[in-house]
């Protein structure tokens, strides 16, 4: 296999759709924003993170199901594959009765996770179970079918599905929130899309494989596999949910709807720029594993330290431009009473770079299919940070929800998540990566600062054009810090070589003027 040309396309591909993912939501807030008033904004993510906590009844049974069909389908066991569809559907029914139940029971709480007036007496409950209704559609609505497309590496076809019906949704939201600015539509329209894409992609998994349905029985011994790798996916969907959905549903019940929708209005552009990068490690984490299986465990563990140097790098850049352009991005954007502090600016830079960085060892976690092993450490870290917005809000208000995060990185998820990794993958102490890590990050804040401190002190200008500059003097100052604290690193000359592989451009050649 070659793995780096399958990466680089994988990335190429997955960069283009994430960046249309990234723009249309981007529109949609600017619009709701504007046409109908930022509470209903807060109103959205609230409806958003209470149903992810409903999600978890999904226990991680659609990432178990796809991996039990890659074997058969390798093999062209039809009939194995269509028991596991059965097994699949089963599921999926089930655990939309689920959660539609407990939805329900939850209906009356709804109120209460939400501080201060609702926007335009709306009625909570009907939206909220509106919401809830397009939530348990998406299960029982041929889910099941979606594995086929997944499991015969078919995934592309329902990206495809997913662009056109996310169009349609967004361009008759716009159309609602513009000629009616009616909220109840909005949703419904949100139900109808959804719906229409489950149905779509059936046809289309229909089509593609005619042969394979639900039906027939699997032995219990595989049905015992499937449950046990169920159990051990699901503390790291309830670990994310917490830490993903707490935050949110604290913040609306403690400080309000407005303060929930700037909150995620700064979320949203670091969790942007996060799901590009999420596109790399998801397009290279194949040819990690692969790597696994034909390379030298020495050889693996120099991989791991190079793409430590190269994220690190790329992540160091990306502070620098959150702690430069955020404030005038966001007062262009909806307007200078919707920004934070600057202090809470530099809590979302380093919970972008420890979120991000922790994504390289848990490329090699899956990779090696430590799960087992690291199965409670999503579930402890996310309790931890639970507790500690509880027990913080009401004293430092919106600085308790990003540092509560920070803490639960810093000192419990990324430490124990490098210790599985070193113990199970790399079989060596992790001693010695940690100062490294600590050091990094440490050369990532500091040149942080610096940069913050050359835009600060060139005086105030238009925003447009302060956006500009602040961009460009952050993309060069960092690089060129960067360059010159790591120029004689050995890393340093094996990114730069990898980076020449991946864009067959040699930029070696032009960065020899600067030894």
């Amino acid at each position: 296999m070659n793995r780096t040309q399958n990466a680089t396309r994988n990335i190429v591909f997955g960069v283009i759709l994430k960046l249309y993912q990234i723009l249309l939501p981007f529109a949609m807030r600017t619009a709701m924003i504007y046409l109908m008033g930022v509470e209903y904004l807060g109103l959205n993510s609230l409806f958003t993170s209470v149903l992810q906590v409903l999600n978890l009844a999904e226990l991680g049974v659609g990432s178990a199901m796809v991996y039990s069909m890659y074997k058969p389908i390798a093999e062209n066991d039809k009939p194995m594959v269509c028991a596991l569809l059965k097994l699949y559907k089963k599921y999926y029914f089930f655990i939309g009765l689920i959660i539609a139940c407990a939805g329900v029971l939850l209906t009356p709480l709804i109120p209460k996770l939400i501080s201060g007036t609702i926007p335009g007496q709306l009625n909570i409950y009907i939206l909220y179970l509106l919401n809830l209704a397009a939530t348990v559609m998406t299960y029982w609505l041929f889910a099941y079918k979606n594995s086929l497309l997944q499991a015969n590496q078919r995934s592309d076809i329902a990206s495809k599905i997913t662009i056109l019906t996310t169009s349609l949704q967004y361009a008759l939201q716009l159309v609602v929130l513009w000629l009616f600015h009616d909220y109840y539509l909005y949703i419904i329209v949100m139900l109808f899309t959804q719906a229409m894409a489950n149905i779509v992609t059936a046809i289309a998994a229909s089509r593609l494989y005619p042969d394979l349905g639900p039906k027939g029985t699997l032995p219990d011994k595989t049905i015992k596999t499937i449950n046990q790798r169920i159990k051990d996916l699901f503390t790291a969907k309830l670990g994310a949910t917490i830490v993903n959905s707490a935050d949110t549903i604290v913040i609306s019940a403690f400080l309000g709807l407005t303060v929930l929708a700037m909150y995620q209005n700064y979320y949203f552009i670091m969790s942007s720029v996060m799901g590009v990068l999420t596109v790399v490690f998801s397009s290279c984490l194949a040819g990690v594993g692969n790597s696994m299986v034909m390379e030298s465990a020495e050889k693996n563990y120099n991989d791991f330290r190079v793409l430590t140097f190269l994220i690190n790098w790329i992540v160091t850049v990306c502070m620098c431009c959150f702690a430069t352009v955020y404030q005038p991005f966001i007062e262009l954007w909806v307007g200078k009473k919707y920004i934070f502090s600057e202090t809470v600016v530099a809590f979302f830079c380093i919970y972008f770079y420890l979120v991000t960085m922790q994504q390289v060892n848990g490329m090699y976690k899956d990779a090696a299919g430590v799960w087992h092993q690291d199965r409670f450490r999503p579930l402890i870290a996310a309790m931890v940070n639970l507790l500690l917005n509880l027990a913080l809000v009401r004293i430092w208000g919106i600085y308790a929800i990003l540092l509560s995060t920070i803490i639960s990185y810093l000192f419990i998820s990324m430490p124990w998540m490098v210790s599985n990794v070193f113990k199970y993958v790399f079989h060596r102490s992790w001693r010695k990566f940690a100062c490294e890590f600590s050091l990094y990050f440490l050369v990532a804040c500091i040149i942080t600062f610096l940069c913050r401190m050359i835009c600060v002190i060139t005086g105030a200008m238009p925003l447009y054009v302060q956006i500009a500059f602040n961009l460009l003097v952050s993309l060069l100052a960092s690089n060129m810090l960067l360059l010159i604290i790591y120029k004689k690193s050995a890393y340093y000359i094996q990114m730069i070589n990898l980076i020449d592989k991946i864009t067959k451009f040699k930029f070696s050649r032009i960065l020899k003027i600067f030894k």
